[in-house]
Formats: structure tokens, sequence, C-alpha cells
């Protein structure tokens, strides 16, 4: 069905009838339950939090001793923060922290993968990128520059990417 088709639906019936398919459709599907939580209740402030939890307990483990450093689990939460149109600060900073979590963690303990290095490099490819379309990348300069120092100072196989990523950008 197209959006055209839909409104015509919609315009032919009386307000009862939408309300009432609005509240089966909240009852059915999550998403649309999720979606309008969170547009009459935005704690962006909870979610980010939130967020930001789940990120460190796949480097920094509560309940179990292994670490999964799964990059996914912070790409679905920045997925699901556009999706709901959650502020860009909020969306970068969850994005940053990502990378600063396992930058922490690869600190501590040796990664020997090359894709996890290779992956941290994306996520910060997709921040910076985020930050530049959003028009908000002075505000997170620091920390942006504080990465690449990271990835320096903890010899990273791919720091010089961090790096020309900086060398790139005018604040």
């Amino acid at each position: 069905m197209s959006k055209r088709d839909l409104k015509k639906y919609l315009q032919e019936l009386d307000k009862e009838q939408v309300e009432a398919q609005l509240i089966a459709l909240y009852e059915k599907f999550v998403d649309v339950k999720v979606y309008y939580d969170f547009v009459f209740n935005p704690n962006e402030d909870k979610l980010v939090r939130e967020a930001k939890g789940k990120i460190s307990n796949e480097y920094f483990p509560v309940k179990s001793k292994k670490a999964k450093l799964r990059r996914s689990v912070a790409q679905k939460y920045v997925k699901h923060f556009v999706t709901l149109g959650v502020d860009p600060f909020g969306i970068v900073d969850v994005m940053l922290f990502n990378i600063e979590i396992a930058q922490a963690y690869s600190s501590e303990k040796v990664i020997r993968q090359e894709l996890f290095y290779k992956s941290m490099f994306s996520s910060y490819q997709q921040a910076v990128g985020f930050m530049i379309e959003h028009g908000i990348l002075t505000s997170f300069q620091d920390r942006v520059e504080a990465i690449k120092e990271e990835s320096i100072r903890q010899h990273w196989f791919n720091h010089y990417d961090f790096s020309a990523v900086v060398e790139r950008l005018t604040y």
C-alpha cells in the first residue's frame, strides 16, 4: 500500500475507527509501543544511560567473566535512536562511548583480532560522519581527538587511519 492509498483510507474512517486502529497497533507491535512511549515521554538521558550500560557490559561484564566485545550492540542502539528521533548529541555520545569503552578494554587486555581494530575504526568514521552531517563536530572535538590519541598510545595497527580522519577535519 502506498502512502497516498493509506491517506485516502484513513480519510474514509471516522475518528473512533482511527483511534481503534492506533490502539490495536500499539498493543500488537512492540516498535509502535516504543515509539509512542518515547513520543509522550522522551527521556533521552535515561535511554542514553541504559545504552551506555549495555555497551559497557559487552566489555566489562557484570554477571559473566568473558567479555563479548560486540560492536553490534552499540550499532543497534544508534540505529534505534535515529529511528526514534533522539537528539543527535545523545546519539554521538553513545557512538563515541562505544569506542572509548573499547579502548579502555584494549588498554587492559591485548586484543589480537585485527577485525576488532577495523571495526572500531569503522565506528569512528561513522561517528565523525554523523557529527559532520548534523553540524556538531566542534562540540565533540576533544573526544574525537582523545580517541585518536589513545589509538596511537596503544599502538593500534590502524592508528594512522584515525590520525588521517582527524587531519582531514577542519574544526
